[in-house]
């Protein structure tokens, strides 16, 4: 596909050089006719035509004109002024800045068969501007176009986790592709940037429920990992308790103050099951 490509390519640049490197002597005689028919309207109605004999054009446009339907040698023209035959010359002006269009959203199902609605933005600008007018009919209009299937094509191969990871990725292999396809155009792509991926509300639901099940999941370890360190704590207190008997009595002397200290009028005497198990034996 590549070398098909560049054959095309190299075509066009070889048409355009002889179109352009033709002598004026390879005109017909109705050409030379209606040129010199041309140039005595305009003398006679002098100074009226002199009017619309010249065109301006801006710095960032250039002008490529047409004489009796044949592309005139040197180029482009422009900046600036110069001179046309307004009854055989056909002009067209081409803007070399920097153009920018929406993709409209394409319903693209990826890899793993899920539906998505993708829409990007695309920043292009014409290299040449002989080839914009020659080679295509309406270069922004294709350009359009192939931006939208290319985008389809693309996506197509992705799955839904690539889709929303790698975004960069894929508008990089959208820049190259559009701009290896828009070259015979004289165009260049400077950039492809995808604005939204649109998942549908069945999808959405879902991976929320997902989701929220894999935190509640992640919450429970959490707890049970708390409960375990707590009573590992615990265990580890109750022996360090049992070691000595009078750290029992300091414990429930430390919990009286630390009610106290709320301004309770309630206390609390614990009973030792001790005492209880003398009178239960009688």
């Amino acid at each position: 596909m590549s070398r098909s490509a560049a054959e095309i390519d190299s075509c066009n640049q070889t048409q355009l050089q002889r179109v352009e490197n033709e002598p004026n002597q390879d005109l017909s005689c109705c050409t030379y006719v209606l040129w010199f028919f041309s140039i005595v309207i305009i003398t006679l109605t002098f100074p009226f035509t002199i009017w619309f004999c010249f065109k301006t054009v801006a710095e960032y446009e250039r002008a490529i004109i047409f004489r009796v339907g044949r592309l005139l040698p040197g180029g482009p023209k422009g900046p600036g002024l110069f001179f046309i035959i307004p009854c055989i010359d056909d002009i067209n002006v081409v803007d070399l800045r920097t153009l920018s269009f929406d993709v409209p959203p394409q319903e693209i199902l990826s890899k793993d068969s899920v539906t998505v609605t993708v829409d990007a933005v695309v920043y292009f600008r014409v290299s040449d501007p002989t080839m914009a007018i020659i080679n295509v009919e309406n270069y922004k209009r294709s350009t359009e176009l192939l931006a939208a299937t290319t985008l389809r094509n693309v996506l197509g191969t992705k799955t839904l986790a690539e889709v929303l990871s790698h975004r960069e990725e894929i508008s990089n292999t959208l820049q190259s592709l559009l701009d290896d396809a828009t070259d015979p155009w004289g165009v260049k792509v400077e950039r492809v940037e995808i604005k939204d991926v649109r998942l549908p509300k069945q999808m959405q639901r879902a991976m929320a429920a997902e989701a929220e099940a894999s935190r509640e999941a992640r919450a429970k370890v959490i707890a049970a990992e708390g409960e375990q360190n707590a009573s590992r704590a615990l265990k580890e207190a109750a022996d360090i308790i049992a070691e000595s008997p009078n750290a029992l009595q300091l414990r429930y002397l430390q919990t009286l103050n630390s009610i106290s200290a709320e301004k309770n009028s309630t206390i609390i005497f614990p009973l030792p099951i001790d005492i209880m198990a003398g009178f239960m034996k009688k």
